[in-house]
């Protein structure tokens, strides 16, 4: 992603794209992909951008600061909840390292905050599914759960306006398509990386 898409940050939403709904521990099926994250782009070049911690709803910014402790990851201070907050996250990484935000990615579960705030900015995007459902799901935000199940069952079913919305897909200013450098993995392939992880 670094060398063929020109990536030189990636930015993650936190609940329910690494760890579950408000802990504080990477989820076992997050951890394979931050941890190459942060092999590849260094740790000063992966933060956090959430809509709870680190902002005005943070008192203090004291879940920033347990997030960051806990994970040993930046959570970026930001005013304007995502689909904002874009000059906050440029002046996080500096313009040593992100000179145009088509440098950066932003990995989410939501459609409607974290690939809005990526796409609106010429950002590559990357959608996943929330780690956590049923039981484990419980402590999920109700009004996130239910807008994202919407957002989910709008964009990908088999309906004339997902396939629309699907076909109209931004491009990004160096990603050249699944073909050329794959970012698109369905479940099977998802399923085959978590067995590799687990036979080492």
């Amino acid at each position: 992603m670094r060398e063929r898409c020109g990536i030189r940050a990636v930015i993650f939403d936190k609940d329910n794209t690494l760890t579950a709904p408000y802990a504080t521990e990477i989820h076992s099926n997050a951890s394979f992909g931050l941890q190459n994250a942060l092999d590849v782009f260094g740790q000063q070049n992966v933060a956090i951008l959430s809509n709870s911690a680190g902002t005005k709803d943070d008192p203090n910014y004291e879940d920033a600061k347990m997030i960051e402790e806990a994970l040993g990851i930046s959570v970026i201070r930001h005013e304007i909840k995502k689909p904002g907050g874009l000059e906050e996250v440029l002046s996080h990484f500096g313009e040593d390292v992100i000179q145009n935000p088509s440098q950066l990615c932003m990995v989410g579960d939501r459609l409607l905050t974290d690939v809005v705030f990526g796409n609106l900015h010429g950002m590559l995007t990357a959608h996943c599914l929330p780690l956590c459902s049923g039981d484990s799901n419980k402590d999920d935000n109700l009004v996130a759960s239910v807008i994202r199940s919407a957002e989910n069952k709008f964009m990908y079913a088999d309906w004339w306006g997902g396939r629309m919305c699907r076909k109209r897909t931004l491009k990004h200013a160096y990603w050249e398509g699944n073909d050329a450098c794959t970012l698109i993995l369905d479940k099977k392939d998802g399923e085959n990386v978590r067995t590799r992880e687990n036979n080492k």
